[in-house]
Order: structure tokens, then C-alpha cells, then sequence
């Protein structure tokens, strides 16, 4: 249901990656926001998961970065 007008920035970050974050990266890509990952801001209590969704996954719908990058572009 993209309503074809961007919303604003939103970034994301919380555990587990694979439960929250990958839930609501869906919803908010569906609403057309534009998404920030902060890598480093997530956790899952299964590594690999965690790895393929923060290096396959979420980079399709989002910018993937570090905390500390993420407030040294503001």
C-alpha cells in the first residue's frame, strides 16, 4: 500500500533483529519511509541470523550503518 509520497527518516534498531526490527522495517518500507539501520543498535540471540538480515536483508530496504556513523552524518 505505498502511497507513493516519501515519509520522513526513521531509524531503527532494538532486539531481536530477527523479531522487531525485521517486523517493523517491513511495515515502515510499505509506508514508504526512509529507513536507517543501526547495525550495531541490534541483537539476536542467533548470530547468523542476525548477520544475513543486517548484510542480505535489510540493505534492500534500508541503509545499513553504525550508530557512530549514522550521528556523525547529522
Amino acid at each position: 500500500m505505498a502511497s507513493g509520497h516519501r515519509q520522513p527518516d526513521r531509524q531503527l534498531a532494538g532486539i531481536a533483529t530477527s523479531g522487531v526490527v525485521l517486523s517493523t522495517l517491513r511495515q515502515a518500507a510499505d509506508l514508504d519511509y526512509r529507513l536507517t539501520v543501526l547495525a550495531d543498535g541490534c541483537l539476536d540471540a542467533d548470530p547468523e541470523v542476525h548477520r544475513v538480515l543486517l548484510e542480505k536483508v535489510f540493505p534492500r530496504q534500508a541503509e545499513v550503518t553504525t550508530i557512530a556513523a549514522w550521528t556523525g552524518s547529522l
